[in-house]
């Protein structure tokens, strides 16, 4: 009996040296140990000792238990050991190695100029109005001296919900709502966008728009020559000049086209100006008596002067875009081109 007591303990000791994994030195262990492992098979055979000797044999059996159960406790330590270092070895960062290049974004263009239009005119003591992008009838036309059957209608292909609601054609209804609510001095600009159905390389059925107003004792097209000669050294450089082009907008007499000069040749004439040296960006001029006393402003004390532009046309410009729907393809590459200044 007691040389098979030996023989067991050797076989376990012979198996342990080829275990290289916790999970099977459990399962070794329990195939000696456990509720049904050979060691506790041999308590079973206890019924066949003589009964003067079952408490030596049971306590050579509970003997060799222990044994074989510590020398499956110390080989689970190494392992353990092991398995840990092996781990921390396939997970350790070389800190001197260079990291990975993250992908950093980039403000879309059409924000950079219109944070920039923003910069430029909120420094001339502008505040911003932004009005529903779905108004009347009235707030689009009527209250800017353009009635039902005025012909002017016709220069703007509108989108219609019904016959009195629409998708308002310019933001220029932010200014009658700014002056219906406030006296003048008035000093506005009304940003957002606006909708019209035309849609090819220069004009999309959705854009952005920023009108500006100015209401006040004394204005005139000599305060708006000097508005907007501010702003164009501001948008493009100091050596940006302005020209006015008499021009017709119901909502303004005069009304005035305003020209820079082409950002690309400063002046001398190529591809981007078609050769003039000039570019048009902006209309403008000074504010209808009409539009003042719909509006509840009394002309013969007060006039304004108004002025809007394209913030596509604007980008277009600045960054030499040739097509407006490049602007709206969300296209990675493109947009990679600008950083976030």
């Amino acid at each position: 009996m007691q040389e098979k007591f030996v023989q067991l303990k050797e076989k376990a000791k012979a198996e342990l040296e080829t275990i290289t994994s916790s999970k099977v030195l459990f399962d070794v262990k329990a195939k000696y140990v456990g509720k049904s492992g050979e060691v506790t098979a041999l308590l079973r055979g206890m019924k066949d000792v003589p009964a003067d000797q079952r408490a030596a044999f049971g306590k050579m059996v509970n003997d060799l238990k222990v044994e074989i159960s510590e020398l499956f406790n110390e080989k689970e330590v190494l392992l353990k050991e092991k398995e840990l270092q092996e781990k921390f070895d396939a997970e350790k960062v070389d800190v001197t190695i260079p990291a990975s290049p993250v992908a950093s974004g980039s403000i879309h263009p059409l924000n950079i100029v219109k944070n920039k239009i923003f910069d430029a005119f909120c420094g001339m003591g502008f505040e911003v109005f932004e009005g529903p992008e779905i108004d009347t009838d009235y707030y689009c036309f009527q209250a800017l001296n353009i009635p039902k059957d005025h012909p002017a209608r016709d220069m703007q292909d509108t989108f219609y919900i019904t016959d009195n609601i629409l998708l308002r054609p310019h933001t220029s209804p932010g200014q009658v709502r700014t002056m219906e609510k406030k006296q003048p001095p008035i000093k506005i600009l009304s940003p957002g966008r606006v909708y019209r159905a035309d849609d090819d390389a220069s004009h999309s059925p959705m854009f952005h728009q920023i009108e500006g107003l100015v209401v006040d004792k004394g204005v005139s097209l000599c305060d708006l020559k000097g508005l907007l000669d501010e702003f164009v050294k501001i948008m493009f450089d100091e050596d940006t000049k302005t020209r006015f082009r008499p021009s017709y907008f119901p909502f303004t007499e005069p009304s005035v086209e305003v020209d820079v000069t082409c950002c690309k040749c400063h002046g001398k004439g190529c591809n981007l100006c078609k050769g003039t040296g000039w570019i048009e960006i902006l209309g403008a001029g000074i504010v209808n008596k009409n539009v003042l006393e719909m509006s509840g402003i009394d002309s013969n004390v007060y006039s304004g002067l108004a002025f809007g532009l394209g913030i596509e046309r604007i980008t277009m410009i600045k960054y030499g875009i040739s097509d407006i729907r490049t602007l709206f393809e969300n296209n990675v590459k493109f947009l990679k081109q600008f950083n976030r200044r």
